[in-house]
């Protein structure tokens, strides 16, 4: 069997040696949380080693200063922080990783690097063995974390298993992938827009009563240990229906928007969001670009989908976004079989019921912050 490994492949690893120092309890559908430890440095730069090279070896290029976590993390100011977790992989194991939904809503950048890896987010040599560290830099407002905070998920493949172009519409059709608002199947013939590369071209909504939030900078301090705990409005303005369905983004400012298809991801599959595509526009579109099996589905496919959370930073001034606008795309790719269990079969499936702009744990919840539809049933 090849493909993306799901959640008892992944606790085979834990428990044969070749994950260490990870606790079983982090393991989700397709992915392992990776926690920080309590060494951390600030750095002047980012870095990638060469080939051969450890971090612990090239981060003296960097002037690394010891930070204690009891501090806060400024923003703009990058920090390097060696994780918990070890790897030793089987031969034909390699791994990627991405930040977590919860660090993207907020706007915090975060890398991983690895000894003698020259590629960020990246264990993509077959048999690494070695430390990962990740670099973290806080964009909109500072935050605090304490050891063991996961801030990052990583993937494990035994082989390349995305959706090539040629399989995509038989792919689409049989799982039924894309439904609108009112709960009705997008068929695939009238998606309009394509790169031909086997991806998924989604647009943004901005045509609902609440379209996202903008976060300009705050002063304030988000810890990341406190959940529903703080008023959005500390840390980021509402955003409503622009009167002339466009809006302008504004360099150095943070927009959280959703998409205007509501996604499913079935149960053997997984999903991965590009975080810039060039061809979209100057900007970041996504950080945390993973998407679970059983997003949008249910235990049995009951679920009609739902939207995807855009954490839009853009490059550029002045970049004018419209209503269905194409803004992200989705890499579908093959588990290597069915996980024990799916997204929102955990209580720490945070964004389950997610509809609309949800910012992240951290924040209170409220019907008025909410821009939901009812639920549709396949049933």
């Amino acid at each position: 069997m090849q493909g993306a490994f799901p959640s008892q492949k992944i606790k085979e690893l834990i428990t044969g040696g070749a994950i260490v120092n990870a606790n079983i309890t982090n393991v989700q559908p397709a992915s392992l949380d990776l926690t920080i430890s309590e060494e951390i440095y600030r750095v002047d730069a980012l870095f990638l080693p060469r080939v051969g090279e450890t971090v612990r070896h090239a981060m003296e290029k960097v002037n690394p200063l010891k930070f204690n976590h009891d501090n806060v993390f400024e923003v703009g100011v990058p920090y390097l922080v060696r994780l918990n977790e070890v790897l030793a992989l089987p031969s034909d194991v390699y791994a990627y990783m991405n930040p977590k939904s919860t660090t993207g809503r907020n706007d915090v950048k975060v890398s991983v690097i690895a000894d003698g890896i020259s590629r960020f987010d990246s264990a993509g040599i077959s048999g690494y063995r070695g430390e990962l560290w990740a670099f973290i830099e806080p964009k909109s407002f500072r935050i605090r974390l304490a050891p063991n905070e996961a801030l990052i998920q990583i993937r494990f493949f035994n082989s390349d298993t995305r959706i090539r172009e040629k399989d995509l519409p038989l792919f689409y059709e049989s799982e039924k992938i894309l439904y609108n608002s009112e709960g009705k199947e997008i068929p695939y013939d009238k998606l309009k827009i394509s790169d031909r590369d086997g991806g998924l071209i989604l647009t943004v909504d901005l045509d609902s009563d609440m379209i996202g939030w903008c976060c300009q900078g705050s002063r304030n301090v988000l810890d990341f240990s406190k959940r529903n705990f703080y008023n959005p409005n500390d840390f980021f303005e509402p955003l409503k229906r622009p009167s002339k369905g466009m809006l302008f983004l504004r360099r150095g400012s943070f927009y959280i928007f959703y998409t205007k298809q509501y996604v499913r991801v079935p149960a053997g599959f997984t999903c991965e969001m590009a975080p810039v595509d060039i061809r979209n526009g100057e900007y970041r579109s996504h950080y945390a670009g993973y998407i679970d099996p059983g997003w949008g589905w249910g235990e049995n496919g009951e679920i009609l989908g739902r939207p995807l959370v855009l954490e839009v930073r853009p490059f550029d001034d002045n970049i004018l976004l419209y209503d269905n606008q194409p803004v992200c795309k989705l890499i579908f790719e093959r588990m290597l079989e069915k996980p024990e269990m799916l997204y929102g079969e955990k209580a720490q499936s945070n964004y389950f019921s997610q509809q609309g702009p949800v910012l992240s744990k951290h924040f209170k919840r409220s019907n008025s912050y909410d821009i939901s539809r009812e639920s549709f049933s396949a049933g």
